[in-house]
């Protein structure tokens, strides 16, 4: 393994944007750049949705992407909605779900508000140190009379303590679904995410793995679950005029189920270069003092397509949010998650909990762009950024100080 200090650069460094120089990228590097289907077979799907003048409304798209997504989820039911949010607020409405339902504060606040759009109460849990998603010890503690379910959330591809969910849930006799946005692809002992829990809800967001320009997924093992999710995403039709339920319009386009098709079919070529960039990642980064890559199960399958980097306080020469200053100022859109934490965020602060694990690590995260929106050399160009950083942190700092000055005088 190589070593260095951030003070024996083999090169000479580039002046930093954040001192004075050019940045080193001249359009910007993003966190979830889309992927872009194959632009032949898109055209000619497109071309065909457009003859036969079928747009929406569980056209022959997005029954066919609701089928490769099953497929890929060792055989579960999946019904395709509008995007992730309105299929988790689906969810829970088509459980019953009232009460306080317990989730992890470390997530995309997107979680937490489809449990308050419908009327539930939020009871935020923390999470494990080393792995970042749910501790089954705290969300135990969290448990109340009012439980009505369990929502865990699979964090950069790494699944919950399913088990000890489950089983946390079953001795209460209430449902466990899983924010699964970032799960597409991986496993859990060797198992596809989908017929985890009670059902898990997927994103095809464009910034997402497999993206359909906006769109969402639910995955369940239960067909009748399934049947009902599907009355009630077109609402509540069985018929032409005949309505037998509440429901509400979360229905997928066939323009969108079109693209999520094309995404699917090079969700190979994706994973492939998102652990190229992970291990080009990891040869830009070593040695440098404080900043580690998070690390995967390497048993289970992961679709790595989230690159985490956690910065050590006591080691790093800089923080992270003066690490992030000096990244974007290149035109490197690195990212904050997830901070500051659900907990901390409009409306839920008001009701204040202390969650000393989620607070440390919505300090001292970064999310890296990966994705094909970045190479190796752009990755290399990268690393050279953060040690150059490194080494000269009194003078980053300084200007930091410098330019916050002269916004406030502006």
């Amino acid at each position: 393994m190589h070593h260095r200090s951030v003070s024996d650069a083999s090169r000479s460094p580039p002046e930093l944007a954040v001192c004075g120089g050019p940045p080193a990228f001249a359009s910007p590097r993003y966190v979830g750049t889309p992927g872009i289907p194959d632009r032949a077979t898109l055209h000619a799907r497109l071309d065909a949705m457009l003859d036969a003048r079928r747009l929406t409304n569980d056209g022959p798209f997005a029954r066919e992407f609701e089928a490769r997504l099953g497929e890929l989820n060792g055989g579960v039911e999946a019904v395709a909605v509008c995007n992730a949010t309105i299929g988790m607020q689906l969810l829970l409405k088509a459980l019953g779900v009232a009460g306080e339902v317990v989730l992890p504060s470390f997530t995309f606040i997107a979680t937490a508000h489809a449990c308050a759009w419908e009327g539930c109460e939020p009871v935020f849990a923390d999470v494990d140190e080393r792995t970042h998603v749910l501790d089954a010890d705290s969300v135990a503690a969290k448990l109340s009379d009012r439980t009505a379910a369990i929502v865990g959330v699979h964090l950069w591809g790494r699944m919950c303590p399913v088990e000890a969910l489950e089983a946390l849930a079953a001795a209460r006799g209430i449902p466990l679904v899983f924010d699964a946005a970032h799960a597409l692809g991986c496993t859990h002992r060797g198992r596809p995410m989908g017929g985890l829990g009670t059902a898990s809800v997927v994103s095809f967001h464009a910034t997402k793995l497999v993206q359909s320009l906006e769109g969402g997924a639910i995955l369940t093992a239960d067909r009748d679950l399934a049947a009902r999710l599907r009355l009630m995403r077109n609402f509540g039709f069985a018929g032409y005029d005949h309505v037998v339920a509440l429901g509400t319009n979360a229905k997928l386009d066939e323009f969108s189920a079109a693209v999520g098709i094309g995404s699917l079919d090079c969700l190979e070529r994706i994973v492939a270069r998102n652990r190229a960039n992970r291990v080009a990642y990891r040869e830009a980064l070593d040695g440098l003092p404080g900043l580690s890559l998070y690390e995967y199960d390497e048993a289970e399958d992961n679709n790595f397509q989230y690159l985490i980097a956690v910065v050590d306080p006591a080691r790093c020469p800089l923080a992270r949010d003066e690490l992030v200053a000096v990244l974007h100022a290149e035109n490197v859109i690195a990212r904050r998650y997830f901070h500051p934490g659900c907990h901390r965020s409009a409306p839920y602060a008001a009701r204040p909990v202390v969650l000393p694990v989620t607070e440390r690590l919505s300090e001292r995260l970064i999310a890296f762009p990966t994705g094909e929106g970045v190479d190796a050399a752009d990755i290399a160009r990268i690393g050279t950024i953060l040690e150059t950083a490194c080494a000269r942190a009194g003078a980053v700092r300084h200007a930091l100080s410098e330019g916050r000055r002269a916004r406030l005088a502006a």
